[in-house]
Parts: C-alpha cells; sequence; structure tokens
C-alpha cells in the first residue's frame, strides 16, 4: 500500500511539474476517425483532466459534427460531444468546408465553433500556441 501511494505522489509531482498541456486533435476523415478521436480524448482526459484539447475538424472531419451524425454502430455523437464539451474540448469547424460542401452553418452542433479555415486553425494553434498536434 505505501508503494502505491508512493506511485501515486510521484505522477502527481510529475503531472504538476509538466504544467499546463495544450493538445490540438486534428480530424478530417470522416466517422470513423472521429469516433476514434472520441475515445482518445475520453482516455487523455482520464489520464489528464486539465488538459486543453481542441478538435479542429475539416472535409470529411466535420460530418460527426453535423445534425443526425450516428457512429458505426449507428449510435448518435450527440452525448459524446457534449459531454466533452461540459469538460472543456473545444469543437471548431472549417467554413471552407461548409461553404465547399453547399452545408448550412445551422446544420452543425451548437457545441461547435465555426472558424474560417480548419488547416489554417490547426497551423495557428501549433506556431502561435504552441499546441501538440495529434491525428487519431
Amino acid at each position: 500500500m505505501k508503494r502505491l501511494a508512493f506511485l501515486s505522489a510521484g505522477l502527481l509531482a510529475v503531472s504538476l511539474a509538466w504544467g499546463e498541456v495544450k493538445v490540438v486533435y486534428h480530424l478530417s476523415d470522416g466517422i470513423a476517425q472521429a469516433s476514434r478521436a472520441i475515445g482518445n480524448i475520453r482516455n487523455h482526459l482520464a489520464a489528464d483532466p486539465t488538459a486543453k484539447i481542441v478538435v479542429v475538424t475539416h472535409g470529411a472531419g466535420i460530418d460527426f459534427l453535423l445534425d443526425g451524425a450516428t457512429d458505426p454502430k449507428g449510435q448518435s455523437f450527440v452525448g459524446g460531444i457534449g459531454e466533452l464539451a461540459g469538460r472543456g474540448v473545444e469543437f471548431l469547424v472549417c467554413n471552407n468546408t461548409l461553404v465547399s460542401r453547399n452545408l448550412a452553418k445551422d446544420k452543425v452542433a451548437m457545441e461547435a465553433k465555426i472558424v474560417p479555415s480548419g488547416v489554417a486553425e490547426v497551423a495557428k494553434l501549433q506556431a502561435n500556441e504552441k499546441y501538440v498536434y495529434l491525428r487519431p
């Protein structure tokens, strides 16, 4: 029991020493990628509840954020999106994709914010705001 307490205290000390971790999850490949990403983000937050996570979507990556979207098992994404947004995860949708696919902005999940360009947003987060890049 003492060893477990020592290890837990050590992990906490390492975690605190890291400081704030900021991560951008980049999604552009559709529903299967989004399903993996939601699982990855849940696991990420379980390991580091203080992580600042932004999900940037463009191309087919926006599909899970559209009205009526379901995962490969037929489950709605709404609950997962709401849960993660409630834990501080930001969802960003590329306006260029909406325009090129002729999709109305009101078809995007209310938890998501529309940005001018998904790829430009990823670059800005990495270059200016020091976000770590992950692609599930």
